[in-house]
């Protein structure tokens, strides 16, 4: 019954490489961390003096992406693809998606075809240079490689790799991105490789999925400074981005016959991706080339014909190439349609860039003037600053430097923002830092941005805060041992400290609630106030009106009636409004249908499982459950100890699942699958910090799954 190890991709650093020590990375995310203030002011005064001592330096890349269906590369060549520009590039960056289709691949993020296609592409670069790996980063089949030129090598600083998710749990790899940064000199270049969700209806959840790589993918460096796309220089998103062409507006058999004769500007009108970027929903300031190549989706594997299948796909542009930034220009954009291994075919561009390149003997004088300039101010002036907070709810005795966020509901982030002014004659190093005795800036549901700044005299720097409730935080709020109320420290260097109170209205929800207190809950949480429920998760009202959770009963039943035929169900996300309404239905159950889409609902099923204040599995059951997941009888004696209430949650979950394995040749459902995703969930973690542990995900989903293959547990004396 053991199914589950993983193999770091090659070319992936160790763990501690380019970890902050001291710091979990979640930490660093939400700013625990702090500068040396003196040596960053030097810096951004530096910034901005960079005209001074700052030349341009041209530099060429090339990008390729090409999603290969699951394929191996074989004995194909890759070198028209990847060698066509007649002079070597300095930077390569090659992404590919669907590298690998294989549940194996899904569930543990291992394939042989990474080393595959690696030496592949090692073997096609341009024959005109040498070329060295900067990075290899994968997640499932999204895969890309970047290489330098060798003597190009000492020149790159500040490289990280990172990956994003964008599945149920906003982290499993069957669709998200892959991205690679680093500084070529002075110049900050990102790559972005993008697989976005699939289907010609659903470019609203390719919405949700770049906006998704963009606000969660951000690369922590070794001094502590965080960067997310946006904050490069130029920045490079490409790969399957799976935008099409509006099928209510354009049938696939009249857009073959324009393709034929090449008037491709007329089926370019009905691209979804450049409706959705005209809108301003997508890749805001992002730039595309031209497109006057065919599109690269979808053809009949092996050959150059369009889908012949009973689906009869329209053709698309699928496979796409953004840029944004200073100094770049596009030199060309086109598709190499000699390949026919996969449905896709592969593209390209190469670009000029202009990188900024420091010249030492004038940085060296700007360097001495800005220490001069520093040490007189420090000792003339101490730093001042006035902090504008727009519109304060100020209440009785309340100071004003108060900002109260109103209502707060789960998973729904609220932001707001502050101004703070450099009012004095010296530039201010200002950071947040712990309260005396605290081991945090701030609680787990505030988010700050930027943690630290530098400001000139005269200058402003916006701090913008982010209150989100989500499964950490969401028990402490509902039974009253936490309260959306913390107080932020504002310190600058040399000078005082500022105090900036926050506050907000928690609207309690089930997510967060506990699964006795939700079987003893005879009316929606709506109806029930806030001692009652505290009452509730205390068991001091013992009842037991339900066998399981009334919210999970309307879930499962739903998916029961409507979803057991689903393809994908469980594995593809759900639209995040959607998600919403669902919650907002379960905390109110009107007399309405619920609302949301199937995969929506099943996203919320697992939601409501991992926010459980005690999963199904209790905390103190976990390890034995562990060291027994490879004997099913051990296995069957551990779930009679469990309560009541988790029992019958457990028992009626696994049934669940069994009976939608019966349709697995139509919903495409596998139990290793299953096992692996309610593995997550009903054995949660009972720190939401902890690093993901593949051998322990392993052992939770052997757990699961030795309920899903076994005899039916709802019969006999097994349990």
């Amino acid at each position: 019954m053991k199914f589950f190890e993983q193999r770091k991709s090659e070319g992936e650093p160790e763990e501690d490489e380019y970890t902050v020590p001291g710091y979990e990375r979640e930490s660093l995310a939400k700013g625990m961390t702090s500068m040396k203030g003196r040596d960053h002011a030097i810096k951004c005064m530096l910034d901005r003096k960079q005209e001074q001592f700052i030349d341009l330096q041209g530099y060429t890349v090339f990008i390729a992406s090409w999603n290969v269906n699951g394929q191996s590369p074989g004995s194909i060549c890759l070198r028209e693809w990847l060698s066509r520009t007649p002079e070597p590039p300095d930077v390569y960056a090659i992404a590919f998606q669907e590298l690998d289709l294989s549940k194996e691949a899904f569930l543990f993020n291992d394939t042989p075809k990474e080393i595959e296609w690696m030496q592949s592409v090692k073997a096609a670069l341009h024959p005109g240079a040498k070329y060295v790996k900067v990075r290899l980063v994968r997640l499932v089949g999204m895969m890309m490689l970047v290489y330098v030129k060798d003597h190009l090598r000492k020149d790159l600083k500040n490289e990280s790799a990172e990956v994003c998710g964008t599945g149920l749990f906003k982290s499993m790899g069957n669709k998200g991105g892959v991205a690679v940064r680093f500084e070529l000199h002075e110049t900050s270049i990102c790559f972005v490789n993008c697989h976005l969700a699939a289907h010609v209806e659903e470019y609203q959840r390719r919405n949700q999925d770049y906006q998704q790589i963009t606000s969660r993918l951000f690369f922590y460096l070794a001094d502590g400074d965080i960067k997310y796309v946006k904050d490069h220089d130029q920045v490079f998103m490409f790969g399957d981005l799976n935008y099409r062409i509006n099928s209510s507006t354009m049938e696939a058999d009249r857009a073959k016959a324009i393709i034929e004769k090449e008037k491709y500007s007329l089926i370019l009108e009905h691209d979804q991706l450049r409706d959705q970027m005209r809108l301003g929903n997508v890749f805001q300031g992002f730039t595309e080339g031209n497109l006057n190549f065919r599109p690269t989706y979808k053809y009949d594997t092996g050959t150059d014909n369009w889908d012949s299948s009973e689906k009869n796909r329209s053709p698309a542009w699928c496979d796409r190439i953004l840029y944004k930034g200073d100094n770049v220009i596009q030199v060309d954009y086109t598709s190499q349609f000699q390949y026919k291994l996969s449905d896709h075919k592969p593209i390209s561009s190469s670009f000029d860039l202009k990188v900024k390149v420091i010249n030492q003997a004038r940085y060296r004088k700007c360097y001495e003037e800005c220490l001069k300039q520093l040490d007189r101010l420090e000792n003339e002036f101490l730093p001042q600053v006035t902090v504008d907070i727009p519109n304060p709810n100020i209440v009785p005795h309340s100071n004003r430097n108060e900002i109260h966020f109103g209502r707060i509901r789960f998973l729904e982030p609220v932001r707001k923002s502050f101004t703070v002014a450099n009012t004095g004659q010296v530039p201010v190093q200002l950071e947040f830092i712990k309260k005396l005795n605290d081991s945090y800036i701030c609680k787990d549901w505030v988010q700050i941005v930027p943690i630290s700044s530098f400001i000139s005299p005269g200058e402003t720097c916006e701090i913008e805060l982010t209150v989100l409730v989500d499964k950490k935080s969401a028990s402490t709020l509902n039974v009253g041992r936490d309260s959306l109320y913390d107080i932020l420290v504002l310190h600058l260097e040399n000078g005082k400290d500022i105090f900036i109170t926050i506050a907000g209205d928690y609207e309690r929800s089930v997510f967060g609630c506990s699964i006795q207190a939700l079987v003893n809950m005879s009316e929606p949480i709506k109806n029930i106030s806030a001692g009652k429920l505290i009452e509730l998760e205390k068991g001091k009202m013992p009842v037991n009106h339900y066998d399981v959770p009334k919210e999970l009963w309307f879930l499962v039943d739903r998916l029961y009636k409507n979803g057991m035929e689903k393809e994908n169900l469980f594995t593809q996300s759900g639209l995040q409004d959607e998600v919403l309404a669902i919650r907002d239905w379960l905390d109110h159950i009107p007399n309405t249908p619920m609302p949301g889409s199937i995969d929506s609902t099943a996203e919320v099923l697992l939601l409501l499982l991992d926010c459980f204040s005690e999963p199904v599995i209790p905390f103190s059951l976990h390890l034995r459950c562990i060291e027994s997941a490879s004997n099913y009888t051990a296995c069957k004696q551990l779930v009679k100890q469990l309560p009541p209430a988790h029992k019958n949650c457990f028992l009626y979950l696994c049934c669940f699942l069994r009976e939608l394995l019966t349709f697995s040749t139509k919903n495409g459902l596998d139990p290793k699958i299953l096992a692996l995703l309610f593995g997550k969930v009903m054995l949660r973690d009972q720190n939401p910090n902890a690093k993901h542990n593949t051998k322990l995900e392993r052992q939770k989903a052997t757990f699961i799954y030795q309920f899903l293959v076994n005899e039916d547990i709802t019969t006999g004396e097994e349990l």
